[in-house]
């Protein structure tokens, strides 16, 4: 009657299908732009793994980006990319291209399924009940893998000398106080029956 109760509900995890339409929707608006908004997928990527690293490579990309459009933007052909600045300039930003792309997609989806296959145990957190009337229940502890504990090595069994018997101790027998009660008892029954025999 009074127990843990239900489990609380685990939160639901990301939504796999706004997860992928996230993921298409960044990949295309930086292959649309050739590679000029390829800074956005790292910058959702920095945004949601919050990791250093990822900071440090969307601050990489936006510096890439800039260096390659001012190379581009160079050019003295009429003609765009006719000298060797534009040839560089377009060969940067689509090799940056690729790149981000593939780093954004393998991050995000390696992000998403190690959250995904961790969920959180519903009893790390103390339930609303404890907090409010100060009782706990201490978390449940998830199982450990099986490991099979070493052979543990036993001393030889020596032979016992045979023993003598010993009387066992006498069975109890309930008390002359328990009896004469039952007696009691069974004649007021059998009062009893006799008297609505005679009735009837």
């Amino acid at each position: 009657m009074h127990g843990h109760g239900y489990a609380p509900t685990p939160p639901p995890g990301p939504d796999q299908g706004g997860q992928v339409t996230l993921r298409v929707i960044f990949v295309v608006v930086a292959v649309m732009s050739c590679g000029v908004l390829a800074w956005a997928c790292m910058l959702r990527l920095a945004s949601v793994t919050r990791k250093t690293r990822d900071w440090w490579l969307f601050a990489l990309a936006m510096v890439h980006i800039i260096v390659t459009l001012y190379i581009i933007g160079t050019d003295p052909g009429e003609e765009e990319f006719t000298t060797w600045r534009g040839n560089v300039g377009m060969s940067l930003l689509f090799g940056g291209l690729f790149a981000i792309v593939a780093y954004y997609l393998a991050a995000d989806i390696r992000h998403f399924s190690r959250s995904r296959t961790v969920p959180p145990t519903p009893y790390a957190q103390p339930t609303v009940y404890s907090q409010q009337s100060g009782y706990s229940y201490p978390p449940v502890q998830a199982p450990q893998p099986y490991a099979p504990a070493p052979p543990v090595q036993q001393p030889p069994v020596q032979p016992q000398p045979p023993r003598q018997a010993q009387p066992g101790p006498e069975p109890q027998r309930p008390g002359p106080a328990r009896i004469d009660q039952v007696r009691a008892e069974l004649d007021e029954l059998s009062d009893y029956l006799r008297k609505h025999e005679g009735d009837r």
